[in-house]
């Protein structure tokens, strides 16, 4: 109990205690606020138009939420076909390593115009980065049980499927959820690329318009609450992996 007080008290003091020193630099060298606002400038910018940064928080979040789901259900299928057939693997791995070697920035465009500006290509953009992570480490997870287990399953009859399900798959679980904390954050920043290459709504569109304006305290204010977002979904999925792998999670306590 007492490790598990100090391991979330320490990372939130050592985040006050850089909230504090940043609102001290500010203050004490009088830093220009369109150079760096202060804090409690950015607090008090968010509390004073709430209602604005819920509903652009809500549309990149919306975006960020489908394609992560897309980027699982397609990784974990991708991830099943290259450890069955190794043909797939032969093609689709080069095939996968070669699209996420390009930069993603300079594909969103063609997700705009074969999609148009609305909110189907920044969940396709936020997918096709995500997805890499996911499918990497669920091959991992598949190929890593023991053979002999394997062997075991088809002596006792066990069709290809009931391999995957019943032997496979739980044992990739660990491996599919160290890609998911990847993938989840990887998935924002695709939400993020998207609403800066079209868009009329999100954080990402937010942060745009307050360059042109040159207004610094909105900028950070909208990076501020995207760190937010991002820090929640990833122990969303922390939660997720104690909740459906248990005994992972029992299995780190006891090396701990």
């Amino acid at each position: 109990m007492k490790r598990a007080m100090h391991s979330v008290l320490m990372p939130f003091g050592i985040f006050v205690v850089l909230i504090a020193f940043w609102q001290g630099v500010t203050q004490l060298f009088r830093v220009p606020e369109y150079l760096l606002p202060a804090p409690t400038k950015i607090a008090a910018a968010i509390a004073a138009e709430p209602k604005l940064y819920l509903y652009q928080s809500g549309y990149t979040l919306q975006a960020t939420l489908s394609g992560f789901a897309l980027a699982v259900v397609l990784g974990v299928g991708l991830a099943i076909l290259i450890v069955q057939f190794k043909a797939v693997e032969q093609t689709l791995y080069t095939l996968l390593v070669s699209l996420n070697s390009i930069p993603k920035v300079a594909v969103a465009p063609l997700f705009i115009v074969w999609m148009g500006t609305g909110l189907n290509p920044k969940i396709a953009i936020a997918a096709m980065i995500a997805v890499f992570a996911i499918v990497i480490d669920m091959v991992h997870g598949l190929k890593s049980i023991d053979p002999e287990i394997i062997d075991l399953g088809r002596t006792a009859r066990g069709s290809a499927v009931m391999i995957i399900w019943k032997i496979r798959f739980p044992h990739a679980l660990p491996a599919l959820f160290a890609g998911m904390k990847v993938g989840i954050s990887l998935a924002l920043i695709g939400a993020i690329i998207g609403e800066f290459v079209a868009a009329n709504r999100g954080l990402g569109y937010t942060i745009l318009v307050a360059q042109g304006q040159f207004d610094t305290v909105r900028m950070f204010s909208a990076l501020s609450i995207l760190s937010l977002i991002g820090l929640l979904l990833f122990y969303a999925v922390v939660v997720a992996e104690i909740v459906f792998v248990p005994w992972r999670t029992a299995k780190l306590r006891a090396s701990a």
